[in-house]
């Protein structure tokens, strides 16, 4: 997994790359965790474009990281989602919590 991300505007933007599983999800949330905690952002978008795989471990990465962004007001949106993030997204009801946005 590689994490790639940028401010621009008040806005954090994350981009993920590759397989986001039981593998990688410690260095994810770890990496996501000091991301989010070092800067003033007022919202979160996620690129999933390059996102390969995720399986239940990574739902609960980003479950776990939109709960805390919650509790400052900060939301969290969805972009570019692969086709194989785009129906995990779709059957778990995650759009729900995390909005996709074009």
């Amino acid at each position: 997994m590689h994490i790639k991300s940028k401010i621009y505007k008040n806005t954090l933007y994350v981009l993920l790359c590759g397989e986001l599983d039981e593998h990688s999800a410690t260095h994810t949330r770890m990496v996501l965790d000091n991301t989010f905690a070092g800067v003033n952002f007022s919202q979160i978008i996620i690129d999933l474009s390059e996102l390969e795989f995720m399986d239940s471990t990574g739902i609960g990465v980003l479950i776990g990281r939109y709960k805390k962004m919650k509790n400052r007001n900060i939301p969290i949106f969805i972009c570019n989602p692969s086709t194989h993030a785009e129906k995990i997204f779709k059957m778990t009801g995650l759009y729900e919590i995390m909005p996709k946005i074009v």
